[in-house]
């Protein structure tokens, strides 16, 4: 996540899985990948190596400590120490990665850049001989392991692989693999880490190929509580048909949905029942999600570097009376201020989770639209602001009208029939706000019409990433536009102007002729 946000250089060393590699061996000189490093590479992992770089105390997870040899994603078998200098290679250039996750080119979900672009083959290789001279490493005795074996996706394999994947990974990655499990994880370096969140493959460190998966399971990852399904001595040893089965599960969970696209525009369904403030109503099935990015709040201060929190999906259904929005976006923990167990697992104090839908108090006629961050005086936004429960108090529901981050009035949401319900399931959130289109202040209350582009923004804060008030993650504004169902008059019409045209053709014709 942070990688979108912060475009500081960075080197950190993760591999693409590599079978039947046709690279050739690394043939760098050091001395030169220095001067590349110098120039490149220090500002996060620091000028021996040792992630020690200015840039590193922004940095969630942090920059590789090159020092201490440790690389958390390889080929080679668990019991082989050094990566292979494909493994180094590849996660240089980034260029592999591409193919697979669109818009990122580098390790996904941190600052680390893909360099293809800006260094030719010969430079990766001299960078690879000089960060591997750090602690001089030489070639490893194993080389990747074999994907050859693989084992076909059918329904049989995937639910051979969803009963082990309960057994063995639900402790962590959550029944559903989102990654909520019950447990605090810590690495080696004694940074807190999260289980990856399957659902969501573009997220992956590395590709989110079945053969990478499968690498992944068999190999571990070094340095975490990531295990090696194949490691004999390990109480959760896995045969190697039995890991192709896990890795066909992880691939069918994915969730496209949930990945933003190029879709800018809310589609609001008109429906002819009555709108619903339950996110389990099965009304909701005949909407379509529309997804966005969530970025960290960087404008007013407290800013949050480190977020959680990456994408939000929306769906609007309306009737000629009411609207609802329902929001849905993955949080690994169900933050409750109060509860042992939630506190022990955030490692800190506890905040609620929320989420806020901002609007325009009125829609613009033209492009230009308010200050996307809680408005100006001159064009004030409605902010929606919905928050879990505590051990003590239940959801709440603020209506907020923003002038700017210092001059935030709260009204009662009651006043205008705004309503709120949200349910956590597994590790999503999805909640339904419910207001009626017209309200009586419009000096003060959007007023929602068909057929108008209105400007639409989200929040969300994660309570157990230590995230209230300012801290929290955001969109820009997009658009929510309330289409009216097509009618009949959309055919009649084009008919009845066609027979009045063809009439008049045929008495034109009729005159030229009598003439």
């Amino acid at each position: 996540m942070m990688g979108r946000i912060i475009s500081i250089v960075v080197v950190a060393l993760v591999p693409i899985v590599f079978a039947g590699s046709p690279l050739h061996a690394a043939k760098g000189d050091p001395e030169k990948g220095r001067e590349i490093y110098m120039k490149r590479c220090w500002w996060c992992h620091g000028e021996e190596g040792a992630a020690d770089g200015p840039a590193a105390e922004f940095m969630l997870p942090p920059p590789r400590d090159f020092t201490e040899g440790v690389y958390k994603f390889k080929s080679t078998p668990f019991d082989e120490l050094i990566p292979s200098d494909e493994d180094f290679f590849n996660m240089i250039k980034g260029g592999l990665m591409k193919e697979h996750v669109a818009g990122w080119n580098g390790m996904n979900n941190t600052s680390m850049p893909g360099w293809e672009d800006m260094l030719k083959d010969d430079e990766i290789w001299h960078l690879v001989a000089y960060i591997k001279s750090i602690v001089e490493y030489e070639q490893p005795e194993q080389g990747p392991i074999s994907v050859g074996n693989k084992v076909a996706s059918s329904e049989d394999s995937i639910e051979k692989g969803r009963k082990i994947f309960r057994e063995m990974c639900a402790e962590c990655h959550g029944e559903e693999g989102r990654g909520d499990g019950t447990k605090m994880l810590k690495d080696d370096w004694g940074y807190r880490t999260w289980p990856r969140n399957l659902t969501k493959p573009w997220t992956f460190r590395m590709t989110d190929t079945v053969e990478d998966i499968y690498t992944r399971i068999t190999v571990g990852i070094p340095g975490t509580q990531m295990p090696s399904f194949a490691d004999p001595e390990s109480k959760k040893r896995l045969n190697d048909e039995e890991r192709w089965h896990v890795a066909n599960y992880v691939v069918s969970i994915a969730a496209p949905y949930k990945k933003p696209d190029e879709n800018t525009v809310i589609k609001a369904l008109r429906i002819e029942e009555e709108v619903p403030d339950n996110p389990s109503s099965p009304v909701w099935e005949k909407a379509e999600y529309t997804s966005f990015w969530l970025v960290p709040q960087m404008i007013a201060k407290e800013r949050h570097f480190k977020p959680s929190l990456d994408s939000v999906s929306v769906k609007v259904v309306y009737n000629d009376k009411e609207i609802a929005f329902l929001l849905e976006w993955d949080d690994r923990t169900k933050s409750v201020p109060g509860d042992a167990k939630a506190e022990e697992i955030a490692a800190g104090e506890v905040f609620r989770d929320g989420v806020a839908i901002q609007l325009p108090v009125v829609v613009p006629e033209g492009s230009e639209k308010p200050y996307f961050a809680m408005g100006d005086k001159a064009k004030p936004v409605s902010v929606w602001f919905w928050q879990s429960e505590t051990t003590t108090e239940p959801q709440r529901l603020k209506l907020l009208e923003g002038k700017g981050f210092d001059k935030i009035e709260e009204r009662d949401p009651s006043a205008i029939g705004l309503t709120a319900r949200g349910v956590y399931d597994h590790g999503t959130w999805r909640v339904v706000m419910k207001r009626p289109l017209f309200t009586k202040e419009k000096d003060k209350d959007i007023q929602f019409v068909e057929g108008k582009f209105i400007p639409v923004a989200f929040a969300a804060w994660d309570g157990s990433n230590g995230e209230k008030g300012s801290k929290h993650e955001l969109t820009t504004w997009y658009w929510l536009l309330l289409k009216p169902p097509v009618g009949a008059s959309i055919y009649i019409v084009p008919i009845a102007v066609a027979v009045v045209v063809l009439v008049g053709e045929l008495l034109l014709l009729r005159r030229f002729r009598k003439d």
